[in-house]
């Protein structure tokens, strides 16, 4: 699946099809040589997943507000193999790797001109916002993600 003028809204049928998000790198995401500082990547992956939830329909603001659920990073490794620039053209993908009961694993890739500045695995979790505790997936993202 994928986003942007640059691509089709349209799901694939490919369960190994990668969703991507362009984002371009601004002044505001770099140090003082202009490379991009290294956590601003876990904002890129973020917002790539953020689309990736509206693409299939998912509003976050309406889950939360209609059935009390937060979508929560638990655990992120990243790998930084080469820096991105001020105004560098990024594609940010996002692969489901695994689908549990309350979680979803990510594969995810920052690249330039189809190479790989970074890699991360991205675990979230779904819980109850009230309670901070574990909750069931939503039935309608288990089956956008089970008709990929």
């Amino acid at each position: 699946m994928r986003a942007t003028a640059a691509y089709s809204t349209e799901p694939t049928s490919q369960s190994d099809e990668a969703f991507r998000w362009p984002i371009r790198v601004y002044y505001e995401d770099t140090d003082a040589g202009g490379v991009v500082y290294y956590g601003n990547y876990l904002k890129y992956f973020e917002r790539c997943r953020t689309e990736w939830l509206r693409a299939l329909g998912v509003d976050q603001s309406a889950l939360e507000r209609e059935q009390g659920l937060q979508f929560v990073v638990v655990r992120a490794e990243v790998e930084y193999l080469r820096s991105a620039r001020l105004d560098d053209e990024l594609v940010i993908e996002a692969r489901v790797a695994e689908l549990g009961r309350c979680s979803i694993v990510f594969n995810q890739l920052a690249l330039r001109a189809g190479d790989v500045l970074a890699r991360a695995r991205i675990r979230i979790a779904c819980v109850d916002a009230q309670r901070r505790q574990p909750a069931r997936l939503p039935q309608l993202l288990r089956s956008r993600i089970g008709s990929l």
